[in-house]
């Protein structure tokens, strides 16, 4: 069972995106940071070192994975949105740091909010990448253009990976809402809704502040 699932559910992709994750929340200024700056990577390197090392012996293994999984997720997602918004506190309230590094942790923000979403989305669709595989007949909460019958560019059977997850997440920070690939549930439409507001925020405001520091 072990083989079959971990065949199932490729997990290097998304181990790979949270550590350039929580590599990004190293690089922050630290008055943007709670505490000292290594404290929440630090925490979000042991969960993921004990994602790395488990293997799911059974569907009861892997949910506990992946419930792990999702707490590691939110834990990267809270560090970045409380991140933004003491920039934010601290470009309101008068900071003068230079511009130049204040559009480095706009950029980083940015980039991080992207790769966050991009496993959210992976992880809540269909109840996860290991339930998509089993249960290919339910209901998804992302529509994708690939979907749908008679489209003979499309190989039979085609499922999502992550990389697609990552485009339509970042397609959404981009474009601050939907392109090509359509939510379909509450918990979709939230999750879009939420990363496209943090994500106007960090361009309309830091950048642009940042920018007119510069000037």
């Amino acid at each position: 069972m072990a083989a079959s699932i971990d065949a199932r559910v490729p997990l290097l992709g998304p181990l790979l995106v949270v550590l350039g994750a929580i590599l990004l929340q190293l690089t922050l200024a630290d008055k943007i940071t709670v505490g000292p700056r290594w404290l929440l990577p630090g925490l979000e390197g042991l969960l993921l070192i004990g994602l790395a090392i488990a293997t799911p012996m059974d569907q009861v293994q892997h949910k506990t994975r992946r419930m792990l999984a999702l707490v590691l997720i939110g834990l990267v997602s809270v560090a970045n949105i409380v991140s933004l918004a003491l920039l934010v506190h601290y470009l309101l309230h008068g900071g003068k740091g230079g511009g130049r590094a204040l559009i480095g942790s706009g950029v980083e923000l940015w980039v991080t909010n992207v790769l966050v979403f991009g496993l959210w989305y992976w992880e809540l669709d269909r109840g996860g990448p290991l339930a998509r595989q089993l249960r290919r007949e339910a209901l998804p909460d992302f529509l994708f253009p690939q979907m749908g019958e008679g489209k003979p560019y499309v190989a039979e059977g085609w499922m999502p990976g992550l990389v697609d997850y990552l485009y339509t997440s970042f397609t959404n920070a981009t474009a601050f809402s939907p392109t090509d690939t359509m939510p379909l549930t509450a918990t979709a439409k939230w999750l879009m809704t939420v990363q496209s507001l943090t994500a106007l925020v960090t361009i309309g405001l830091v950048v642009a502040r940042a920018v007119n520091i510069l000037s």
